[in-house]
Order: C-alpha cells, then structure tokens, then sequence
C-alpha cells in the first residue's frame, strides 16, 4: 500500500470511523444525562410524598425501573450499531465476521449461560411487576421466612441492588432470586403478640389494648400512616402461665416499622401504668406482611 492509498484510506475510511465512534460515544452520554433527568424527577416526587407522610405509588417506582432499563437498553443499541458500522467504514465486510462471530456466540453460550439467565429473570421482573425500585423486598430461600432485607435502589435486567438498614449495598443476579417477599406492595400489617399472664384479667387487657391502638391511629402523624381501624384478635396462643394476646394493625406500603415501633411502646407504657406485668422470657415481637 503506497502513500496515496494510506493517504485515501485515512480520510475515506479512518476519519468517517472516528467521528462515527464520536458521534456514538456522544449518543450514549445523551441517553445516559436523559436518564438521569428522569431519575432525577421520579426521585424528587418520590421524596416529596415521603416527606407529606405518604407512601410511593406503585406507577412511579414502575417508572423509574423501566426508566433505568430503557436507558441500559438504549445505550446498548447505541454502541452495537455504531460498532457493526464503523466495521463497515473500515472496509470489513461483515459477512466475512459470520463464521466467527457463530463460533463466538457458541463459546460465549456456553460460557454466559448465568447472564442469559439473568437477563430473562430481569426481563419477567419487569413484565410480571413483581417489585420495583423504591419497595422493601425480603429475599430468601423457597419456605423460608428469614432473609435479607433491604430497598430497591436500582433494578436492571441483569442485577438487583438492596440497601439494608445497615447501609449495606447488596447485589444480587436477577437469576438468583428464589423467593421474594415484597414489604411494601399496596399495604403493610404490623403483627405483635403480647404475652400476658393467665391470672390478668384478658377483657380488661383487650380493652386497654383497643384503646391505646385506637387513640394512636386517631393522633397525628399516625393517622395518614395506619388504615382502617387497629384489631385486637384475641387469644392467638394458649402457653405454660400465660396466653399470647395478638393486636393487628394495617399501615401504608413501608410503613410497618415506625407504626410497630411506636405501637410497641405504647403498648408497654399501658401496661406498666396498669400494673400488668409480661413474663420475662417471651419478649413482645412483631412481624410484618
């Protein structure tokens, strides 16, 4: 190849590749600063109805999800065609790039099995809306009801990313997601079972109970918080000295935990005024849908 034809090759073939690659690389940051945009406006109406004392609705943490993966999905396709044309700038053909590019595939299949996989889990995450980001997931194994916990930060169509109350970021392959319990989907419940000795006198403690769930769903802030009227159940249990009294209390998605503290507090707070003692050995507890 003589200077003439370097001299041709560099501006019919190099330069149109190079601004192509540019162009590209520019498209991707576009899509990425568009991305951001919208995260950032779904977060900021998110955060201002967390803020009023409500919940997420399930359409904006739908939103952002899908808006995380189009963006993935975009930027992707923006690379890929620019990469097949700048091959053709250079004056590869493409059809000369089958038969490696079919022995490729194969070995990559083979060995990218675990990514296909978690592509497709991504992809019925997102068509089943079985969780988006913003809710409280519990992960766990098929049966179990122990697990990790943590919010949604980010759903794409290969990972989902948990942070737990400790601040922890927690990363998980779509395809590694066994059984999901999702805290916050539509409305939460706070569950606690009281443990009162069989000498107390139970009408008189399920009254108390009634009233102090019913004042607290009554005051602010806890009445945007807590749905419907609080329940005392009755007697869920019967143990050696003592009956397990259940109280069930219906809250917004996500909500479970501040009303169940709170609840607890109150609960003991009567109790003491009451001069009704609880056994030592079975703690008041609390779970949650």
């Amino acid at each position: 190849m003589d200077i003439h034809e370097v001299d041709v090759w560099l501006g019919d073939n190099l330069l149109p590749t190079v601004v192509l690659l540019l162009g590209a690389a520019l498209a991707g940051r576009a899509v990425r600063w568009f991305g951001a945009l919208h995260r950032a406006a779904v977060d900021r109406e998110a955060r201002e109805l967390i803020e009023g004392g409500g919940s997420v609705p399930e359409r904006t943490k739908r939103a952002r999800a899908v808006g995380q993966a189009t963006e993935w999905a975009a930027a992707s396709i923006v690379y890929f065609l620019a990469g097949l044309l700048a091959l053709r700038e250079l004056g590869i053909p493409l059809t000369s790039l089958v038969a490696p590019a079919t022995v490729a595939g194969l070995a990559i299949g083979f060995g990218a099995q675990q990514v296909v996989g978690d592509l497709l889990a991504g992809f019925f995450l997102f068509a089943e809306r079985q969780f988006g980001v913003g809710d409280l997931i519990r992960l766990s194994m098929p049966g179990q009801l122990t697990g990790i916990s943590g919010t949604v930060e980010e759903l794409t169509l290969r990972v989902t990313k948990l942070r737990s109350q400790q601040g922890d970021l927690i990363v998980v392959p779509n395809s590694a997601l066994r059984q999901v319990t999702n805290l916050s989907k539509d409305w939460s419940r706070v569950v606690i079972d009281i443990p009162i000795p069989v000498g107390e006198d139970l009408q008189q403690v399920i009254h108390l109970l009634g009233e102090v769930s019913t004042s607290m769903a009554a005051e602010d802030p806890w009445s945007e918080q807590i749905m419907g009227q609080p329940v005392v159940a009755g007697v869920e249990t019967i143990e050696v000295g003592y009956v397990q009294l259940r109280l069930l209390v219906r809250t917004l998605p996500g909500r479970q935990f501040d009303v169940g503290r709170e609840l607890r507090l109150r609960v003991l707070v009567a109790l003491q005024q009451a001069g009704i003692t609880t056994p030592a050995a079975p703690a008041v507890q609390a779970t949650n849908r």
